[in-house]
């Protein structure tokens, strides 16, 4: 009876014994790391690091050493075409067959410099490479320098300093990009370097004296050049003694030992006595030679150190490639190692955290930002509504996930609560400053209101003069005041008490009243008013946003300076501009300013106060709550307003008013004008 019966073997799921520390993000990382960490320290131990860096650097050195050598070269046939020019410029005619032989050989060097660029341009530092290159530009006005040689036409300081700024740029191009490694061999390429500033001097002086002999006698500032040219090189040759090896340092001591050196140096301190201008007696041609003579000599020390620098770059370069050819089978060993932990720790982690981030995604672009709009529309009649910040259930892989995990998920959920109440704490404090500061306006203006009346009684009954203009004086102070109370509701996004006038009123009429409630109502001009009805339910509103402008160009223009009106036609519409030649604003505050005018600059609660000029205890800018409320103002009005800079120094404040608020008649007014 078991023909019929189906049988299915089912084998058990192998589950392997979790690692201590598993179960947490700091266990499963420290399990991932420890291996190849370990690894890593032996690999670093044996000097991987170092030896594929010094292998790199002794590459390069080699060809940077070789280019070297070439610019040696070029800088040497250089130093003699300046030696020889400069004798044949000081008068020494003999030169000059001399002059035209050592151009070829400056011409060879500068071709044989360029076939190495081209050769070693691989190996070669791109920085090095690209310095030599822009060495060289000098090089190009060779041909014209010659032909003024040639000609006569050429100055002989001016040509020796063309040659010296030629020679000076190879030397001081063959420092850009020197490899770094070795220390020995970052030693050997600085004496290098500093050889050949040495030996620059020695050739400059060369030069330079040659057409010092030629011509005699030293002439107005060369002497002083030629204890500048051996103080440069004494400074090279101490520097390269500090970086030279012993056998190096006793080359150049042979080669300022010759004969021809001593005889150099008998040369020098007759030059020395012709300080005073005196007449000079060495035979430039006996100069020119043993000059010569210790330049080659110093060039060949100049070979030996770079024949040094290579041979030594070669002897690292081989050890680290044998070295490293062991360390990279080590290191893929530690990659192989190294990816497999990762893949399966990195599975274990991400996707948990997956979930919690798809969680803090719906956190961040739905439930929150849904919750804090619910709180700040809520009105100040409507009760709080209790909002669930409890996030959904995340999924299963975050809830048996590592405890740290846990954790986060947790953390999560107080995050979106502690920004929930953060909104409703936000919400309720604005509402109260803002229900604050419509109170303490509207109760300022109740006061001021019956201030001003009780004022106007008093200036009716006044006979003394001098009393009255003191009523007068505390009038605009009461007037002032309460444009300042008008402020607080226009913040608050109150409607003030209504100030409105039947019919239309004159512009006129509204620029002197909007000026009559600032301070310095005496500096203001309404240069250019065209006439125009404004109606009257705008007037006030109109006059407290112009009054704001105005008080602001006052502020920040000097105290002599008018700040001037003007209004205009523009179609339909009508324009209004108050000008200043004040301190300005900068671009950047300027397009802020700009931004509050047209109401998207945010809410004055969360902005500053007033912004301050550098180096200066005086603000820039209208207060920023003066910004606010022209900006409210403004739109209220369905106005445009904008800042610009003035002619010169300054802004310009521009009210653009709509059709809507301008009448077609200019001439209706209501008598006695706005008050």
């Amino acid at each position: 009876m078991t023909g019929n019966v189906k049988t299915t073997l089912r084998l058990p799921t192998l589950r392997l014994p979790a690692l201590p520390g598993w179960h947490s993000i700091r266990g499963r990382m420290t399990i991932v790391l420890a291996v190849p960490t370990c690894l890593l320290l032996a690999l670093t131990g044996l000097g991987v690091a170092d030896r594929a860096a010094d292998w790199s650097a002794a590459r390069a050195t080699e060809a940077h050493v070789g280019v070297l050598l070439r610019v040696q070269d070029l800088v040497r046939e250089l130093q003699r075409e300046r030696g020889l020019t400069n004798g044949l410029l000081g008068g020494a005619e003999g030169y000059r067959d001399d002059v035209r032989r050592q151009r070829g050989r400056t011409d060879d060097a500068r071709s044989a410099l360029r076939a190495a660029l081209s050769e070693e341009s691989g190996d070669l530092p791109g920085a090095s490479a690209s310095a030599l290159r822009d060495a060289q530009l000098p090089l190009a006005d060779l041909a014209t320098l010659r032909a003024d040689v040639d000609s006569g036409a050429a100055d002989r300081t001016a040509t020796l300093t063309s040659y010296t700024k030629a020679v000076t740029a190879l030397i001081d191009a063959e420092s850009a990009g020197a490899p770094q490694g070795d220390r020995r061999i970052g030693d050997g390429v600085q004496a290098l370097q500093a050889l050949a500033r040495a030996t620059e001097a020695v050739a400059l002086e060369r030069g330079s004296l040659n057409g010092v002999f030629a011509a005699k006698r030293f002439r107005s500032g060369e002497y002083l050049d030629f204890t500048e040219i051996r103080a440069t090189r004494v400074a090279g040759l101490g520097q390269f003694r500090q970086l030279a090896t012993h056998a190096q340092e006793s080359a150049l001591d042979t080669a300022f030992k010759s004969t021809a050196a001593r005889r150099v140096t008998s040369y020098e301190r007759q030059a020395e006595g012709g300080a005073d201008g005196s007449a000079l007696a060495v035979p430039p041609s006996r100069w020119w030679a043993d000059m010569t003579t210790l330049v080659d000599d110093l060039h060949g020390v100049q070979k030996r150190v770079g024949a040094d620098v290579g041979a030594r770059a070669a002897e690292t370069g081989d050890a680290a490639t044998r070295q490293l050819v062991g360390f990279l089978g080590l290191g893929a060993l530690i990659v192989a190692v190294a990816a497999a932990l990762a893949v399966i720790s990195a599975r274990s982690i991400t996707r948990p955290l997956g979930a919690l981030a798809d969680e803090a995604d719906a956190v961040a672009g739905t439930r929150l930002p849904v919750a804090v709009k619910r709180i700040q529309e809520n009105g100040p009649d409507t009760p709080d509504i209790p909002i669930a910040t409890e996030p959904a259930k995340p999924r299963a892989a975050a809830d048996h996930g590592a405890r740290e995990i846990t954790r986060l998920a947790a953390a999560l959920r107080n995050v979106e609560r502690t920004a929930v109440g953060l909104a409703v704490e936000q919400a309720v404090l604005r509402r109260n400053s803002t229900e604050s500061l419509a109170g303490l306006g509207r109760r300022n203006q109740a006061l001021l209101g019956r201030q001003l009346g009780l004022i106007t009684t008093l200036e009716s009954q006044e006979l003394d003069p001098d009393a009255l203009a003191e009523l007068f004086e505390l009038d605009h102070l009461a007037t002032r005041m309460r444009r300042n109370a008008e402020s607080l509701l226009v913040l608050a996004g109150e409607e003030s008490p209504a100030r409105s006038w039947p019919g239309t009123v004159a512009v006129a009429d509204v620029v002197r009243s909007a000026v009559s409630e600032v301070e310095q109502y005496q500096r203001v001009a309404a240069v250019d008013v065209e006439q125009c009805g404004i109606r009257g339910h705008a007037v006030a509103e109109l006059s407290h946003m112009l009054a704001e402008l105005v008080e602001n160009a006052l502020m920040f223009s000097p105290p002599g300076q008018p700040v001037e009106i003007y209004g205009w036609r523009d179609g339909a519409e009508y324009c209004l501009a108050v000008v200043d030649q004040g301190i300005g604003m900068t671009e950047e505050r300027m397009t802020q300013v700009n931004a509050l005018l047209s109401g998207h600059g945010g809410s004055f609660l969360a902005a500053p106060t007033h912004r301050r000029v550098p180096g200066s205890a005086r603000t820039q800018g209208m207060p920023t709550l003066g910004h606010h409320v022209v900006g409210a103002l403004a739109a209220r009005l369905g106005a445009q307003v904008e800042l610009r800079p003035t002619r010169g120094t300054g802004v310009t404040a521009y009210i653009a008013l709509p059709a809507a608020l301008v009448a077609q008649s200019s001439t209706a007014t209501v008598g006695g004008g706005v008050v």
